[in-house]
């Protein structure tokens, strides 16, 4: 998914552990228009920006598509980094300039690698009438972040035990393990708890973990998250102890080891220095401007560049907002 804000902020992402179970609170973003999408974002904030390699979270519906107009995000640019797609309710079609098309569906994972760049638009399908998900970006480390662009998609089975089951689409938990690649070591999957439940599921003590809340209410070591709540989880301990409320929960649970390094992160892109992003933005623009100067109207006029062109989608690639007044700060 695009990240469409008009002044999108600059983010310095560095990882931080704490000395116990934070809930974070989302803040509410609109995808575009007045009429737009909105969605609830909780990663990055201010004072927490990664777990683990995962360094952005949106969280979405459910939403009337007679009322919201549904997801038509058009062609546009990524760089060095892997978005994960995961719907609850709904069907969004995916295409990308690595020639790759593909349905998103509830409890099937879409991956894709940005790698040193790629394109892509994300549609929400006719027959869709709700829209109910989340969007989700882990950053490449260093040494991977230059890598082909690809793709992976996934459908997990479903394991179950007394008052729970899950779908388990990156990593390892609860004796599942998922065969999607990443280039980092990291935990992706969905639990669907019964009212009252008590979970202890061990866990990994070097990872970091999230725990959001997308239906209901949960313990979280603890303490009580609410829907869009996201509780961190430092890592040191070797077991995930989660006690649903009276009307049971929808969680995912993602989680990592300590990132370990620094990004720069604005609007799609992830880079490491200022003079990266803005070469990314231009390299961008240049494809997507046309000999008069203005943006081409339709995705197939792209030109060929660092992003591809991608097939078949007539709708307007989405222009990169502009930089803002102030050199972007690298890491200190």
């Amino acid at each position: 998914m695009s990240n469409p804000e008009a002044k999108p902020d600059e983010v310095i992402c560095e990882g931080r552990q704490a000395a116990g179970v934070e809930l974070m609170e989302p803040r509410e973003v609109p995808l575009g228009g007045p009429r737009a999408m909105p969605v609830r974002r909780t990663l990055p904030q201010r004072h927490r920006s990664l777990i683990g390699a995962w360094c952005f979270l949106d969280h979405y519906g459910p939403d009337l598509v007679s009322e919201s107009g549904g997801m038509e995000v058009a062609p546009h640019p990524h760089t060095g980094l892997q978005t994960v797609s995961w719907l609850f309710t709904g069907e969004i079609e995916h295409r990308d300039s690595a020639g790759n098309v593909a349905m998103v569906r509830p409890q099937e994972v879409n991956l894709m690698t940005a790698g040193r760049g790629i394109s892509h638009s994300e549609v929400s399908t006719p027959g869709t009438t709700v829209l109910h998900g989340a969007q989700l970006w882990v950053a490449l480390p260093d040494a991977d972040r230059d890598t082909d662009p690809g793709f992976q998609h996934y459908a997990p089975a479903e394991v179950a035990g007394e008052g729970w089951r899950a779908h388990v689409f990156l990593g390892s938990l609860l004796g599942d393990t998922s065969p999607v690649t990443t280039f980092t070591p990291l935990l992706g999957a969905e639990l669907v708890l019964d009212p009252g439940t008590t979970l202890r599921t061990p866990v990994d003590p070097e990872f970091e973990l999230g725990v959001l809340v997308d239906l209901g209410s949960v313990s979280v070591g603890g303490v009580d998250a609410k829907v869009a709540d996201l509780a961190f989880v430092p890592p040191g301990g070797d077991e995930l102890v989660l006690v649903a409320g009276d009307e049971g929960a929808r969680l995912l649970v993602l989680g990592g080891p300590p990132f370990g390094e620094s990004i720069v992160m604005w609007w799609n892109f992830v880079g490491r220095t200022h003079e990266e992003v803005v070469e990314y933005r231009a390299a961008w623009q240049r494809q997507i401007t046309g000999p008069d100067g203005n943006v081409v109207p339709d995705s197939r006029q792209v030109a060929p560049g660092r992003f591809g062109v991608v097939p078949d989608q007539p709708l307007r690639p989405i222009p990169a907002p502009g930089l803002p007044n102030a050199r972007l700060k690298e890491r200190r």
